[in-house]
């Protein structure tokens, strides 16, 4: 597997050393660099590469902002020496997040994990059960595993997961994150419900001739017509 990346750091050195490391990585291919914000998202649309190693302080727009305006167009491993904003990177949903000088074990790691999430996108299969993601509970940041999400609910343009640690909320659209499930744990139960399949305690009838699943967690999830017919033959059953 060759994976294309490009390096965006404002200090040459700090570029040349990671390229170093990166080296030792015959699947790595440095397809370009660039020396802040602006530069980068030229770069960007232009190679479209498969990621970005991101610093964070840049002048100019920071790294964060840039990640921002990505969205989920490219994965994002961000390369800095200020390990406090680690939490921000992650709310970004930031694939791993390297403190300089970067560990050569810990860069081998995040490219392991790059290069599953790759695999994973070829092969349609969505995001692993143990893929982590750090969430924000009141004032209180915990990092949690996917598998821990029984539900998310569209709201705006946010959505709201339940886990067993409570409620809280990520930055994207249902649209957006659906993509990014495996259809095998997870299903789209309406326009506005996600909810994870092995997570369903038992459904009755609808009067709108849908279905309503009550979930692990007590909450009660109302699966429209159209879906509970998808449902019934995902689960193989032909009535209640």
């Amino acid at each position: 597997m060759s994976i294309r990346i490009i390096i965006v750091d404002d200090e040459r050195l700090a570029r040349s050393e990671l390229k170093r490391l990166l080296s030792k990585h015959s699947q790595i291919e440095i397809v370009d660099e660039a020396k802040n914000a602006e530069e980068a998202s030229e770069k960007i649309a232009e190679h479209k590469p498969d990621a970005i190693f991101l610093d964070i302080h840049m002048p100019g727009a920071t790294g964060l902002e840039l990640a921002e305006s990505l969205g989920d167009d490219v994965n994002i491993i961000f390369c800095t020496a200020y390990d406090q904003f680690a939490v921000e990177a992650f709310s970004l949903n930031a694939m791993d997040y390297l403190v300089k000088p970067v560990n050569p074990a810990r860069l081998a790691e995040s490219i392991e994990k790059l290069e599953k999430r790759i695999e994973q996108s070829a092969s349609n299969t969505g995001l692993p059960d143990d893929h982590k993601l750090m969430v924000k509970y009141g004032e209180t940041m915990r990092i949690i595993e996917l598998r821990e999400i029984i539900r998310f609910e569209s709201i705006g343009n946010h959505a709201a997961i339940y886990t067993p640690h409570g409620k809280a909320y990520l930055h994207s659209s249902l649209n957006k994150i659906e993509a990014k499930l495996d259809e095998r744990h997870y299903f789209r139960a309406s326009r506005s419900d996600i909810i994870r399949l092995d997570a369903i305690e038992s459904m009755e009838q609808a009067i709108s001739y849908g279905l309503t699943a009550t979930l692990s967690n007590g909450q009660t999830v109302e699966i429209s017509r159209r879906q509970a017919t998808k449902l019934r033959q995902l689960l193989e059953f032909t009535q209640l």
